[in-house]
């Protein structure tokens, strides 16, 4: 015979929490800095954000895969053209409208490796 126990509720730490969200950690609230999150809360923040949440992931600073995501490099990209902080939106558009030379060689390297991914993929399905 099998007991039910009740179950229990997932938590997890800010940090997984604000990577789940997008978010750089250290910008968000200190409550939200030092308390674990259930994954009741985190549906919440994803379903209504605060308006800390709507004004973070606006003006950010934004994570490193975020910011990668917002110039159209890979993370390692970012890294090599000198990039380990997190950016504001400010920052990131400055970035876009200098157009750095790195910058041009990472988004050419990276639009290489999407299609190289999309020929492996296609020749799978092929398969």
């Amino acid at each position: 015979m099998t007991s039910h126990k009740p179950k229990a509720t997932q938590t997890m730490k800010p940090a997984t929490a604000a990577k789940k969200l997008g978010i750089y950690l250290e910008a968000a609230p200190a409550e939200f800095q030092e308390d674990v999150v259930s994954r009741d809360e985190l549906n919440a923040l994803q379903a209504d954000p605060p308006e800390w949440l709507v004004e973070l992931r606006r003006t950010g600073p934004h994570p490193r895969p975020v910011v990668a995501a917002k110039l159209g490099v890979s993370i390692s990209g970012l890294a090599r053209g000198g990039i380990t902080e997190a950016l504001t939106t400010e920052q990131i558009d400055a970035l876009k409208a200098a157009d750095p030379e790195w910058l041009r060689k990472e988004r050419a390297v990276q639009a290489e490796v999407r299609k190289e991914a999309l020929r492996i993929k296609e020749k799978n399905t092929k398969e």
